[in-house]
């Protein structure tokens, strides 16, 4: 399964370190294929190197894109990151 969404980051830090390894670590519980996508920039969302070159700041479009048998129960927690719902 295919799942997409388009998330706008609140954290007033942007995707920062804590919030990417958080974010790191929620995505490599599953199984499926995770992209994150900023601009033209694309990367692999079990990667925080690659999730910190996005430099994503407050107010940053995401486009994210999750592919696998877990697609739906992945981006609910992955959401939870980028709109800051996680302490």
């Amino acid at each position: 399964m295919l799942i997409e969404k388009k998330l706008t980051i609140q954290n007033e830090l942007g995707l920062h370190a804590r919030p990417a390894a958080l974010f790191v670590q929620i995505a490599n519980k599953y199984e499926s294929d995770i992209v994150v996508k900023k601009g033209r920039q694309e990367v692999n969302g079990k990667s925080i190197m690659g999730l910190l070159t996005l430099a994503a700041e407050k107010g940053a479009a995401l486009h994210i894109k999750v592919n696998g048998p877990d697609a739906k129960e992945a981006i609910q927690e992955l959401e939870k990151v980028i709109l800051g719902d996680t302490p």
